[in-house]
């Protein structure tokens, strides 16, 4: 029997990319949810649920009511300690729902670098991410909630990544995406964004074609080896 994967996606570009492939791998069959159209269903029904990234902040509630509707849904999904990945603003709405803060950085973190992993990052799944350069995109980020591992960190963000047990991990980076020709609707959807960041879209498509590869096996490999320590 096949399980449930329900995909939270803000955008329908930021998609699950390289994940994909994995999941369906793995016996999982894929739901996709719109976020702010599609209604949430029973937060604890599908066997995992994975929440995406998008332009808008956990914080933006008053402006996107369904911001604030997407982090009291996990909850009880948290509280129970069902399985959840999130990626980007999927890790903020999880901290988020976890007690953690998210707020603006001073400066934008977008572009290719690698993690400065933990010793808990270094001994769990995302040791396949070390002396990769993964891709960010963010403006905000979260603190560690409590009781949660931080796994890694850059320069400009000190809090990449975080776990709470074997089954809620929380990524600031994508993983998931990064590789051309996938990256350039990215480069064409946030193009007002990266005008205004001061971020050249070449830049970025030499990057992706020096570091995608790669960043898809060894997120392809992080994602298998969190979900080999999921339960059942």
């Amino acid at each position: 029997m096949s399980k449930t994967a329900l995909i939270l996606r803000h955008l329908p570009f930021e998609d699950l990319g390289n994940f994909a492939p994995v999941l369906e791998g793995a016996d999982y069959r894929l739901e996709q949810i719109e976020a702010g159209i599609d209604s949430l269903p029973d937060p604890l029904q599908a066997d995992l649920v994975v929440i995406l990234g998008g332009p808008i902040g956990v914080n933006d509630h008053q402006a996107y009511p369904f911001m604030a509707e997407e982090r009291d849904w996990l909850v009880p999904r948290l509280e129970a300690r069902r399985p959840t990945l999130g990626i980007c603003l999927g890790a903020q709405l999880i901290a988020s729902a976890l007690g953690a803060k998210v707020s603006p950085m001073p400066h934008k973190e977008i572009g290719f670098r690698a993690l400065a992993l933990t010793d808990a990052g270094a001994h769990g799944p995302l040791r396949s991410l070390a002396n990769v350069p993964v891709l960010h995109w963010h403006g905000e980020a979260f603190d560690i909630p409590a009781g949660a591992c931080n796994l890694a960190a850059t320069a400009l963000c000190q809090t990449q990544a975080f776990a709470l047990g074997s089954t809620i991990l929380g990524l600031q980076f994508h993983p998931e995406a990064g590789e051309l020709p996938g990256l350039e609707r990215w480069l064409i959807g946030h193009s007002i964004e990266l005008a205004q960041a001061g971020v050249a879209p070449g830049t970025l498509r030499r990057d992706a074609a020096l570091h995608g590869p790669a960043l898809r096996h060894a997120g392809q490999e992080m994602l298998k080896a969190w979900m080999a320590e999921l339960p059942g």
